[in-house]
């Protein structure tokens, strides 16, 4: 009578190759590639036509502008650079007014619609060149069509960036405007006057969230005045500022939370008495 016949089944190095095979199956792949590179290739198609625009319609400018002394001048990213750049720029201003201001506009606006730092330079600029008044309309003008252009282009290819950067503040921040809907302009108001969050975050995020785009603009029109006002105001005084830092001391912070605490009293009131 033959033995009987034992057969033994190895789990261990079979499964190890199971497993390998399914790393390196095309699947697989793909997956990693979205969790490490979010963004499509439709998306950076646009996105890149969208920049290509933008640059076009900027060297355009610039190469319609009167001749000037373009080696001299770049942007700023510090103080010093600033002064120098204000006074290779302040003959030129006063020579063209008009074509300085779209060329200034035009670049303020690329600067902000691109998340490219350095907008708070040019903020601090139109305050030593066109003084408080013209300067914060400029500013604010600015601030606000950059803010937009940058809401818009969040809207078609932003979500997988802020997802992939941001996504605890993301869902932070999706949950706060949830439960404001009903005073969502004053939350909104409130997180432009205050440094609550990133201006940058807001932009991208917005859209994200679906803040409708009136109330977002509102809330950068107005809430963007009181920072604004403080940072072109230091402009005048450029020569005694020493650091970017210097611009929002804890008296500043103080009153901008301040005005930020009067505008979101009432969702605050209006969500107690829900409650009760």
């Amino acid at each position: 009578m033959a033995a009987p016949r034992i057969v033994i089944v190895g789990g261990g190095s079979g499964g190890d190759e199971e497993c390998v095979k399914m790393e390196d199956s095309p699947m697989s792949k793909k997956s990693k590639m979205e969790s490490r590179y979010p963004i499509k290739t439709g998306e950076v198609v646009v996105a890149t036509a969208v920049f290509a625009v933008f640059v076009f319609g900027l060297f355009f400018i610039f190469w319609r502008m009167p001749a000037a002394q373009y080696g001299q001048i770049k942007l700023p990213r510090t103080i010093s650079d600033l002064r120098i750049l204000k006074e290779n720029l302040a003959m030129y201003a006063s020579d063209h007014p008009t074509q300085f201001i779209v060329g200034y506009c035009s670049t303020y606006i690329f600067m902000q619609t691109f998340m490219i730092p350095g907008t708070i330079f040019m903020s601090l600029l139109a305050g030593a060149l066109f003084g408080v008044f013209k300067g914060l309309l400029l500013v604010v003008f600015n601030a606000t069509a950059g803010a937009s252009s940058c809401y818009f282009l969040s809207k078609l290819i932003g979500r997988p960036i802020v997802n992939w950067l941001w996504p605890e503040k993301l869902r932070f921040f999706q949950g706060e405007i949830a439960k404001r809907r009903e005073k969502l302009l004053n939350y909104m108001l409130f997180l432009r006057v205050t440094p609550t969050l990133p201006n940058l975050f807001i932009n991208l995020a917005s859209p994200i969230v679906d803040i409708p785009f009136h109330v977002f603009f509102l809330a950068t029109v107005v809430g963007l005045v009181p920072a604004s006002f403080i940072t072109v105001r230091a402009g005048l005084a450029l020569g005694e500022l020493k650091s970017v830092k210097d611009l929002y001391d804890f008296k500043t912070l103080a009153v901008l939370f301040l005005i930020g605490a009067v505008i979101i009293i009432p969702t605050v009131l209006k969500r107690k008495r829900t409650y009760e």
